[in-house]
């Protein structure tokens, strides 16, 4: 018989990447452990998925383009009635079964891949191959949107002043990150996994 043995998605090389001299000005982290789970509210559902949630995570669905919760749990806005949720190992099991009957739960925790990017310098770099307005009058922490990089779809999402994550199909992620070294390398740019 045949053994099959696991590859990862992402084989670019690790560490500095651009200008190597000083601090680096961007920092990108692949984000692991992670369940990603899209909920999509099944028609005439979406007042009731909306109460579950509040009464058995705390927290209050996104109706707009934002982000609410934490670091081990959180909700992303991803469309009208539709939501990507990150949670602990074993979320996506939990989601399917609170939210039986009131939406459609789909595990993304293989098909995606999460990367946080941060830095002094984060804003400036992604400004360049990413067209949504990133000053912070325009987009800040809590706020989500969804676009292209490199003609990648993405989801980013900021959590912090110089912080953002980024989902995307795991399929595209190395032209995603190859593009965002790119984006990065006149301020120098340390790739971690």
């Amino acid at each position: 018989m045949v053994e099959l043995a696991p590859r990862p998605a992402i084989t670019l090389p690790t560490g500095r990447h651009g200008i190597q001299e000083g601090p680096a000005g961007v920092t990108i982290a692949l984000v692991e452990g992670l369940s990603l789970v899209s909920i999509a509210a099944r028609k005439g559902q979406a007042a009731a998925l909306v109460a579950v949630i509040e009464r058995g995570y705390g927290l209050s669905l996104p109706m707009t383009p934002h982000r609410v919760g934490g670091a081990r749990q959180a909700f992303v806005w991803a469309g009208p009635e539709q939501w990507l949720a990150l949670g602990t190992p074993g979320f996506a099991a939990a989601l399917t079964a609170d939210l039986d009957g009131l939406a459609s739960v789909v595990d993304q925790s293989d098909g995606r891949v999460l990367l946080r990017l941060s830095g002094p310098r984060v804003r400036e770099a992604l400004a360049k191959g990413l067209a949504i307005d990133l000053h912070p009058r325009a987009f800040g922490p809590g706020q989500t949107a969804i676009s292209q990089i490199a003609h990648v779809g993405v989801q980013i999402w900021q959590i912090a002043d110089d912080a953002y994550e980024i989902a995307a199909f795991r399929g595209f992620a190395g032209t995603l990150i190859h593009a965002l070294l790119e984006m990065s390398a006149e301020y120098g740019v340390d790739f971690n996994r």
